[in-house]
């Protein structure tokens, strides 16, 4: 694990977006893909902006990349809380991806029906790989949960399924996740986190006793990589 701190949250984008920049041209040296599951949330769009825009919109392939989503709101896609909208709106479109190799959870049709269709697209693409996802970017709320993994909740310990759906009667909705199995096959995954109000949580997570249930975001171990970048605030507790 390599910890990666930075002064405020605008460095921490750019940095981020110049890593990724590197990982994607030495991944293509190598293949002829790059698989990059997005993240919803606040944080990220300040990366997405960074990565629409000069110079980096010219240094990375994105003829080569396929993207996918860790997890999604079971709202329309017009619907501002829905991660793809997101998505679209700060980078997707201001870059030249091909349609056909952005896949989205589907929220037109039943959230479960939607899991299995994501499940079974993500078999298609990784079944017989060694690894999944080159690049799994991940957010960790105040309350340590990551993706759709919510403290208490019993996907948190899906050992099995690579992506399911359940309803969170906290949000009144219905929510579509990739799960931790899936996630620890990547070759990367990258948490970003900013803000004092994730210090507590980031620090237990990071340096205390392994509790899942509780920290969700713990149970991300992928069998490469892994990355923390984090903001001085977020950072303030811990031991360094």
């Amino acid at each position: 694990m390599q910890i990666h701190i930075h002064p405020n949250i605008d460095e921490l984008a750019q940095h981020v977006a110049r890593w990724m920049a590197v990982v994607i041209k030495e991944t293509l040296a190598e293949q002829d893909r790059f698989t990059l599951a997005l993240s919803g949330g606040s944080t990220p769009q300040k990366l997405h902006r960074i990565l629409a825009q000069e110079p980096l919109r010219s240094e990375i392939d994105w003829s080569k990349l396929h993207i996918f989503w860790g997890d999604e709101r079971a709202v329309p896609l017009e619907d501002e809380r829905n991660n793809a909208k997101m998505a679209f709106d700060t980078l997707l479109n201001f870059v030249p991806v091909p349609k056909e190799q952005i896949h989205v959870m589907r929220t037109d049709i039943p959230a479960e029906e939607a899991a299995l269709q994501y499940e079974n697209l993500l078999h298609a693409y990784f079944d017989g790989k060694p690894f999944s996802f080159d690049l799994v970017l991940l957010g960790m709320g105040d309350d340590g949960h990551t993706l759709s993994l919510f403290p208490g909740k019993p996907i948190v310990n899906e050992k099995h399924k690579w992506a399911d759906a359940f309803f969170l009667e906290a949000q009144d909705m219905f929510r579509i996740t990739i799960t931790a199995p899936v996630t620890n096959l990547s070759k990367r995954v990258a948490f970003m986190a900013a803000g004092a109000g994730k210090a507590a949580t980031l620090k237990a997570v990071l340096e205390g006793p392994h509790q899942p249930d509780i920290y969700p975001s713990q149970q991300i171990k992928p069998a490469g990589e892994l990355h923390w970048f984090v903001d001085e605030a977020a950072a303030q507790q811990l031991n360094r």
